[in-house]
Formats: C-alpha cells, sequence, structure tokens
C-alpha cells in the first residue's frame, strides 16, 4: 500500500500547484470550452500510454462487464459534475462556499467505499476526518449565498465520490492507466455532446482559441494527466477513504504557492485550517508511512500500523 499511498501525495502535490496555474488559466476563457478541451487532450495522451505500455493488456477494456464500469466512470465521474460544477460557479459571487462543499468529498467517498465496497474504518480515521472538516471549514469560512449553487457544488461532490468507487472497483481487473484513459475518454466525449447540445457558445470558444490561450490549455492538461495518471495508479493500492482524504494536502500546497508568488497573507484562521488538514492527513495515513517515505527505517516509537 505504501507505493500507492507515495503515488496519491504526488497526485495531491500535482493538484496544489494546478489550481494555483489553472487561477490565471480560467481568465477570459469559457470553462466548458477548457475543462472538454483538457479533458480530450489528457485522453490522447492517455491512449498513446496504453499503447505503449499495456497494449497486451488492452482488450481487458472492451470485456463487456468491466466495458460498463469504464462508461459509468466517464459519465459520472468526468462529465456531468464539471458541467454541473462549473455551472454552480458561474452563479456564486464567491467560490469560498463551493472550495468547501468541494473539499467534503472524502467524507462522500468514504461513505459510498463503506457501503459499496466495505472498506473498514477505525477511530484513528474519524479523528482525523474530524481534523480535516474542521480545518476545511475555517480555511475557506463558507457563508450561504445560493442555495440552489451550492446545491449543485454539492450534487457535483458527490458524484465525483461515487466515481472513486466505481474506479476502485474497476482497477480489481485493469491497471490505473487504464482507468484514467477510459474515464477522460468517455467524459470528453460526454462534455463534447453536452457543448454540441447545450452549450453552443462553449463549442464556438473552444474552436477561437487564441495561442496565448492554446498555451495555457497544454500546460494545464500536462498538469491534469499527471494528476490522473498518478491518482487512478495509486487509488489501485490504496483504500478510497485514505486515497481522497489525502487530496486535501492540494489546498495548503496551493496556499503555500500563493503567499510565495503572488504575497498573499495567511489570516490567523486559515492558516489554522491549514495546520490541521495536514494534521488530519498525516493522522490518516499513519505515522508510519510519512516517515518511511523520508527514511527506509521507522523509530519504533513512529511505528503504527496502517
Amino acid at each position: 500500500m505504501q507505493k500507492g499511498i507515495l503515488l496519491v501525495l504526488l497526485t495531491a502535490l500535482v493538484s496544489g500547484f494546478s489550481i494555483f496555474i489553472n487561477y490565471y488559466a480560467v481568465k477570459g476563457m469559457n470553462p466548458f470550452a477548457l475543462t472538454t478541451l483538457k479533458n480530450s487532450i489528457v485522453a490522447l495522451a492517455l491512449l498513446v500510454s496504453v499503447l505503449v505500455l499495456e497494449r497486451s493488456q488492452l482488450y481487458k477494456m472492451f470485456e463487456k462487464r468491466v466495458f460498463a464500469k469504464l462508461l459509468a466512470i466517464g459519465f459520472v465521474g468526468g462529465s456531468i459534475p464539471f458541467l454541473l460544477f462549473f455551472y454552480a460557479l458561474s452563479l456564486l459571487k464567491s467560490p469560498a462556499t463551493a472550495g468547501f462543499i468541494h473539499k467534503t468529498l472524502f467524507l462522500w467517498a468514504t461513505i459510498f467505499a463503506i457501503i459499496m465496497l466495505k472498506e473498514k474504518i477505525g477511530s484513528r480515521f474519524v479523528l482525523g476526518a474530524m481534523m480535516l472538516l474542521a480545518g476545511n471549514y475555517l480555511f475557506f469560512t463558507p457563508k450561504h449565498v445560493n442555495l440552489f449553487a451550492e446545491a449543485l457544488v454539492l450534487i457535483a461532490t458527490t458524484f465525483w465520490a461515487l466515481e472513486n468507487v466505481i474506479a476502485k472497483n474497476a482497477l480489481k481487473e485493469l491497471s490505473g492507466t487504464q482507468v484514467a484513459f477510459a474515464r477522460m475518454l468517455f467524459g470528453s466525449a460526454f462534455m463534447m455532446a453536452a457543448l454540441v447540445l447545450f452549450i453552443p457558445q462553449g463549442l464556438q470558444a473552444a474552436l477561437s482559441l487564441t495561442m496565448p490561450q492554446l498555451s495555457w490549455v497544454l500546460i494545464t492538461s500536462a498538469l491534469l494527466f499527471l494528476y490522473v495518471f498518478t491518482y487512478y495508479n495509486g487509488l489501485k493500492y490504496v483504500p478510497v477513504h485514505i486515497a481522497t482524504s489525502i487530496l486535501l494536502l492540494a489546498q495548503p500546497i496551493t496556499a503555500t504557492l500563493s503567499f510565495y508568488f503572488l504575497g498573499k497573507a495567511l489570516s490567523f484562521e486559515k492558516a489554522l485550517g491549514l495546520f490541521l488538514i495536514v494534521c488530519g492527513v498525516v493522522l490518516i495515513v499513519g505515522i508510519t508511512y510519512v516517515f518511511s517515505a523520508i527514511k527506509r527505517k521507522v523509530p519504533i516509537w513512529a511505528q503504527i500500523r496502517a
């Protein structure tokens, strides 16, 4: 499981940088067009990866039972929630509440994992989860703005949480790269269909990009490729409730980048929130794994079974 945890930790690092860079990328661009283009580019890159690294295993993806799971992953995780989430953001004056709701994904994923995958959680996870929720609340300080928009964000978040469980099930038979490819391929196909049928202005925006905008698309696509490649390959070896909890480390990373490059100082409440998030993840992952990422041998007092 240690290999999987290290991969998901890398995912959180990539996510932290991605959130920071996307802040600039989305300016002046249609979010639906940007997301659809990124998904499509990453799907092509993952196709190349599968053909080069796992061509002999490609047939597994087309087995009837497995193919149905992959379609579900693309539909549930790669298309609908993106459309709902970005539409909700367009209705909100402040992203704080949306950010808070989205970061509760680990909680819904855990509930789904307990029910559908029979994952077991212990008291350490419960305490860590409480720290994550408290830290998340302090960092975002959500305020009620628009009940309808907030409901859309919650629905999108639960869709992404459900996707993690479906993907974990599919990973019993497929590699993480194959699952990531299917997620991006079918997700981008569903989103492209949505653009054509319901959001023609998004399709028009995707076809009329300037060179600077195209550069941002390629940069963010590269980060998205690293995100899905590391996450799904890590999820193969890590329980859903642990993997989704680790992803919250992206927030402290983004905050650090914002402080260093933009000079955005943190209030005491936000700093405390980030501290609780880090402590919560360390508690959930297990002290052993944190130390062993730095040293091969861990002191006896730190050897807590994960």
